[in-house]
């Protein structure tokens, strides 16, 4: 470059994707040349762009250092007080492949009049309005290219679901790199988690424990409540997986198994999708019953109910909490809160006592509905019907698609039976988890439950399997009189 030739500062932008990084094309590629553009042009790069694997085409996506151009550009200058005169890409797809972005990019560069654009073909001048057209143009066919490269790639993936194949990607959380092994301690700890939610250990619990026990991500980082909830929800632990939120099904509605080793069944898997579809919130679920978010340290709490009359007839209703007494034996009490609390602060009863006659009562529910069970419970009943829709549903499509249905009556019934199979296999699933908790409430329950082997959450599910509330009916006459249990009113489930 000759030495008398005036300085024109302009700056230089790239941006590759994580594909092309793994390709082995560095954004210093487009850099490198960029530079030598400019050294044709005898332009001088004051500072370089870079937004490395954001995408372009897509509206949520924000590239930071494409908006600070666009900023410097129509200020004319750095932040630092730099002078910039122009801009050099390596192709303008790599630039903008939205017109709007385009829209935005040109009024920057020409806001003021002299500014520079150059692309590894040369300078173009951006003034004109053809060039500016045939740019616009250039982002249509761009956008249509990367909208074409989407579809292939959702037929790409729905192909390989329909196949059962792994995606591409991380492996997942239990399985080796080739995302069909399983890595042996991280699928016993998948699988034991699992059958843990279902018999009704907290998530908060279960997140606590792997924590203890150094349990790490794929990522080796530490769980997540919500990754820990994703993990043991993921139908791939039976075999199974989703698609755009739907369980990837063949011709006749059943899920399709793919091709890796499974951690649990997919009847235990129904179970999980019920526990987890049900809840609308941490630890409410939609039929209005509650489940622990966190354990409590008290087999009851949440669970009893101040039962005495406020001054309006009504009882108080407020859950009990449990507090630490060391004058009771025992040790702790459950009472009611205080009136500033949202109680009454009237209803207080030794805890060791009120849980003590209440395991017994559940118990004893617990062991006649065991030895109640017979095998038509195990049946669901709205099998023959679902088969029935669903030979109805093909036949009706077989009929629309030979045109012998218009589309008239083949939309609106169509519809109205998808409903319906919709409804019926959320009933299967719910028959699904009643069968699996089912399946806790054995002739040992007594057992299992003075042994140790059943802990504090599972002891609370099991309790919300046969027990709505307790009622604790107020003493009355004052002073501390002898526990009765007869002031325990269970509220069964039917």
């Amino acid at each position: 470059m000759n030495e008398a030739a005036p300085v024109i500062p302009v700056v230089s932008y790239a941006r590759i994707s994580a594909d092309t990084a793994r390709d082995g094309h560095g954004v210093e590629d487009q850099h490198k040349a960029n530079r030598e553009t400019a050294a044709r042009l005898g332009w001088t790069i004051v500072h370089r762009y870079t937004d490395n694997d954001l995408s372009a085409a897509k509206a949520a996506v924000v590239r930071p250092d494409f908006e600070a151009m666009v900023k410097a550009l129509k200020s004319g200058h750095m932040p630092d007080g730099q002078f910039v005169r122009g801009v050099i890409v390596v192709a303008d797809d790599r630039l903008t492949r939205r017109a709007g972005d385009y829209e935005r990019f040109v009024d920057a560069l020409t806001y003021e009049e002299g500014r520079l654009y150059a692309d590894a073909r040369g300078s173009k001048n951006l003034y004109s309005e053809d060039v500016e057209s045939m740019g616009l143009f250039g982002v249509v066919i761009s956008k249509m290219e990367v909208r074409k490269m989407q579809r292939r790639a959702r037929r790409s993936h729905r192909a390989r679901a329909e196949l059962g194949i792994p995606v591409g990607g991380k492996r997942p959380f239990g399985w080796q790199g080739d995302k069909l092994r399983l890595e042996p301690e991280e699928a016993e700890w998948l699988a034991k988690g699992a059958r843990e939610v279902i018999a009704g250990k907290s998530l908060h619990s279960i997140l606590r424990e792997w924590r203890e026990a150094g349990v790490r991500t794929v990522n080796d980082k530490e769980w997540a409540s919500r990754s820990l909830k994703l993990a043991l929800w993921n139908p791939r632990l039976c075999g199974w997986r989703k698609h755009n939120g739907e369980l990837v099904r063949d011709a006749n509605g059943i899920p399709i198994v793919g091709l890796w080793e499974t951690v649990i069944t997919p009847k235990e898997w129904m179970a999980i999708d019920a526990i987890f579809s049900a809840r609308v919130g941490p630890n409410t679920k939609a039929d209005g019953s509650v489940t622990d978010y966190r354990t409590p340290s008290y087999l009851l709490t949440g669970i009893l109910r101040c039962g005495k009359p406020r001054e309006d007839g009504q009882i108080c209703n407020s859950p009990l909490r449990a507090t630490a007494r060391a004058d009771l034996s025992g040790g702790y009490l459950y009472q009611c809160p205080s009136k500033e609390m949202g109680g009454c602060g009237g209803t207080g009863r030794n805890g060791a006592k009120i849980d003590e006659s209440i395991t017994e009562a559940v118990l004893s529910k617990l062991e006649e509905r065991a030895a109640g069970k017979t095998r038509a419970d195990a049946v669901w009943g709205g099998e023959e019907e679902l088969a029935r829709l669903m030979a109805k549903q093909r036949k009706l499509l077989q009929a629309w698609q030979e045109d012998q249905v218009s589309d008239e009556l083949f939309f609106p019934e169509n519809q109205r039976m998808e409903a319906r199979v919709k409804e019926l296999r959320a009933d299967r699933t719910r028959h699904a988890l009643s069968q699996q908790r089912a399946a806790e409430v054995t002739g040992d329950v007594r057992e299992r439950w003075t042994s140790g082997r059943l802990d504090l959450a599972q002891k609370r599910t099991l309790i919300r399997e046969v027990l709505q509330a307790v009622l604790v009916l107020p003493v009355g006459g004052g002073g501390r009189r002898p526990f009765n249990p007869d002031l325990l009113v269970p509220k069964w489930r039917d």
